[in-house]
């Protein structure tokens, strides 16, 4: 952990209130080990009291709060964000390590995550059921309309510290939710910095709560019946164990995977390796989608492979905040020192590694590994690094099958011509999406997010998420006979 000179801590946001506390936080900069990107403080068991209360209170006030108020809040909030876009980035590149132009494309993305929410705010329709489908049920008719569900637990990862907050606070705020945010330990610095503007928005008091806290705390408020819904953003491992802890509660979980590629025979393979490089490399590899697993066609393996790793090669690792750096530090030296374990133990079991595979303190470079067997932890487990493992197949259905010999199912790239086979990938992969001549790294905020098996519950994507965070209820209206 860095020592703190110099630094004034950054207070957390309780409630429409600034506040400290005893416990003192010092972020580390990844790229500077021992040297601060900045602190705060971890909430106190009093303080997430504080916060739980006001937003059972804040209730009474937000299930109220009309569709022209949330809007106008939310447009604010992504205004804000937009005149703050240089600070907010570089916030992001000092605590989570995020090269500095990944880290200004995220705060572009938070700005339309809550525009997005305003959009929605302002369209919840509910529908027209007819009734009368036997006699007994002459002149009736039903509307439909959905109601805020009450106070929502957020917890949030550390490796899209920005938006993925933004993808739970954003249609909280939207449903008319109150909601406490636990940001990630590691980088919750962008966090309250955008809570500096969604206080200066005027959000109801209450409604909005970001508290970093510890793991305890985290655990007690997964646990609390008081909130209507945990929505949680994080590892498999710790995400199931929340879900038994649960209770009554509703959950949405995701948990991330070990996202394969398909390069079939009839691709754009200049296309199909250059969106590659980028969906397995960028931020290090630490997306819930990088590409992990490439399955590329042994009819263009060598055409493909010669131009994957000539643009991996020409990748620049180095300090996040240089604009013209491809690939910065992983999160930390133990996630590194992970990597590099999975990496021995795959050469150990007869793997190749073909580039890099070498740690450097916390950074890592691309890595790209072949004839890996598939029980590596490489291939069977998250990697969340900047490492690729790559697979030779003859026919679609092959690859198709092998994509889906996984324990996680997020996303799928397909890059095909192949119409036919376009179709049955999407029929026939086990994931929560297919992304057709593109990496599965590809998400813009709108769309429906998530996966199956252990990659999750639910979907995010403001729509959907809004869902979660109401419940719907009908109005049936019967004509007297």
């Amino acid at each position: 952990m860095a020592t703190l000179t110099g630094t004034v801590p950054h207070p957390i946001y309780l409630a429409g209130r600034w506040v400290e506390s005893p416990d003192l936080m010092v972020i580390d900069n990844p790229a500077r080990p021992g040297e601060p990107a900045g602190a705060t403080y971890l909430a106190t068991p009093e303080q997430y009291e504080q916060a739980v209360q006001a937003a059972v209170r804040a209730f009474e006030v937000t299930r109220t709060l009309p569709a022209y108020e949330r809007g106008r809040i939310l447009r604010e909030v992504s205004a804000g964000i937009k005149a703050r876009r240089e600070e907010l980035g570089a916030t992001i590149a000092a605590e989570a390590g995020k090269p500095i132009r990944d880290a200004l494309i995220e705060v572009d993305r938070a700005v339309l995550t809550f525009r997005l929410g305003a959009e929605e705010a302002e369209r919840m329709t509910g529908e027209v059921i007819p009734l009368d489908l036997m006699a007994s049920s002459k002149d009736r008719v039903g509307l439909t309309r959905r109601f805020p569900i009450g106070p929502i637990a957020g917890i949030s990862p550390f490796n899209f510290p920005l938006n993925l907050a933004a993808h739970k606070v954003a249609p909280a705020i939207a449903s008319g939710n109150p909601i406490v945010l636990k940001p990630p330990s590691k980088d919750p610095l962008v966090m309250l910095k955008v809570a500096e503007i969604i206080d200066a928005a005027g959000v109801p008091e209450g409604m909005v709560s970001i508290l970093p806290m510890s793991r305890e705390l985290g655990d007690r408020m997964v646990s609390d019946e008081r909130f209507k819904l945990l929505t949680f953003t994080g590892s498999p491992s710790v995400g199931w164990r929340m879900k038994e802890r649960a209770g009554k509660k509703k959950v949405v979980l995701e948990l991330g995977g070990n996202a394969g590629v398909i390069v079939d025979r009839s691709a754009d393979i200049e296309w199909a390796a250059k969106r590659c490089v980028i969906g397995a490399f960028a931020y290090s590899g630490q997306v819930c989608i990088s590409v992990q697993r490439m399955f590329v066609h042994e009819a263009v393996w060598d055409e493909f492979m010669d131009r994957f790793l000539a643009a991996a090669r020409a990748l620049r690792l180095g300090d996040p905040a240089d604009p013209t750096i491809d690939v910065g530090p992983m999160v930390d030296a133990a996630a590194a020192g992970r990597t590099q374990l999975w990496v021995d133990e795959a050469r150990a079991l007869g793997g190749k590694v073909v580039l890099g595979g070498t740690a450097d303190g916390t950074f890592f470079p691309p890595t790209v590994l072949t004839d890996v067997p598939v029980h590596a932890q490489v291939c069977s487990n998250e990697a969340f690094a900047p490492l690729v493992v790559a697979f030779p197949f003859s026919t679609l259905d092959e690859a198709v099958h092998r994509v889906n010999d996984s324990t996680f199912g997020l996303q799928t790239g397909v890059f095909t011509n192949d119409l036919a086979g376009a179709w049955a990938a999407f029929h026939d992969l086990e994931v929560g999406g297919v992304i057709l001549n593109d990496i599965p790294t590809y998400r813009i905020d709108h769309m429906p997010y998530g996966g199956v098996k252990d990659s999750g519950l639910g979907r995010e994507g403001l729509l959907w998420a809004i869902e979660d965070m109401t419940e719907i209820r009908i109005l049936v209206l019967a004509w007297p006979q």
